[in-house]
């Protein structure tokens, strides 16, 4: 994995010095990937990894015998049970336990499966430390963050495969509203649509909660799709 430096925290460097650390489990059906993934995972002031799985199987186990996972660190190619299945498992059985993919899998059919399936984040396994626990700390705090490849293949493949479902957007979206939608669908961060649209990280959170609350928004993922199949994207 590299060092790519994060383009945003969702919850400051090490999160509140009063607040439990989050209780993460690392998934990966190579030992010579998890384990060290999961040491360095437990640097962190604000996380603590308390199991690791070599199959979807496992994860589930994993997250029923503990008392609280917030977040699984989920690879999708494993024997026994795949990540996406698991992740499906998760979303039914713990929908309080969010899923970060992270997986050498990059494709259409793999992004795809994962988000549908309930996956909060997926990343590749090119991301580095400070990346990997961005995207728990988001996760965590029910927001998405997709890797920087895999956010590019899901704006081009819904371009070319819209939803057939996709519900029209509400007629009393706000033009703010609008504008924050159509930057979301264009694959920009919150931060990157607060330097556009000169405004607070804040006030744009605000925008996004009430846009999902409007318009049904499942996750960003969803709301990205759905700009697109409107065309403000």
């Amino acid at each position: 994995m590299t060092t790519n430096e994060p383009t945003q925290d969702p919850q400051g460097a090490e999160g509140s010095a009063d607040a439990r650390p989050l209780r993460v489990v690392v998934a990966d059906d190579q030992a010579a990937v998890r384990e060290p993934l999961a040491a360095v995972l437990d640097m962190a002031a604000d996380i603590e990894v308390v199991a690791m799985a070599a199959d979807g199987a496992e994860v589930l186990a994993a997250v029923a015998a503990a008392p609280v996972v917030d977040v699984v660190l989920m690879d999708l190619r494993m024997p026994v049970m795949d990540g996406t299945e698991a992740t499906r498992r998760l979303s039914e059985e713990h929908p309080e336990t969010a899923v970060v993919v992270l997986t050498t899998f990059a494709d259409d059919d793999s992004i795809l499966a994962a988000l549908s399936a309930g996956a909060r984040g997926y990343l590749t396994k090119n991301a580095g430390r400070q990346d990997i626990i961005r995207a728990i700390r988001a996760a965590a705090a029910g927001q998405s963050v997709l890797d920087r490849e895999v956010q590019n293949r899901l704006l081009a493949t819904v371009r070319t495969r819209p939803p057939a479902d996709a519900q029209p957007l509400p007629q009393d979206l706000t033009r703010r509203e609008r504008e924050v939608l159509t930057l979301i669908g264009r694959g920009l961060p919150n931060r990157a649509i607060a330097e556009k649209l000169f405004i607070s990280e804040s006030t744009v959170k605000t925008h996004i909660n009430n846009l999902f609350t409007k318009a049904g928004f499942q996750d960003r993922a969803d709301a990205v799709r759905r700009a697109i199949a409107a065309g403000l994207a």
